[in-house]
């Protein structure tokens, strides 16, 4: 598994977080993923199929901001 931490941004509230984790989720080979509301931060365990692009792209669609 590769580990992939970035910033989150645009995130308010507790349903923006399950928004964010929903889009993250849905990735094949996600397998590990915590995210911190007050922070941004995100980790992530992801097979080597998924890629950190995949992942921001997700992040984007589900309508917020990710570095």
């Amino acid at each position: 598994m590769q580990t992939t931490t970035l910033t989150i941004t645009g995130m308010r509230d507790e349903h923006c977080l399950r928004l964010v984790t929903n889009a993250i989720q849905d990735l094949p080979g996600i397998g590990y993923l915590e995210i911190s509301l007050e922070s941004g931060e995100a980790h992530i365990e992801h097979g080597h199929f998924v890629s950190s692009a995949d992942i921001y792209q997700a992040i984007e669609d589900a309508g917020f901001s990710a570095r």
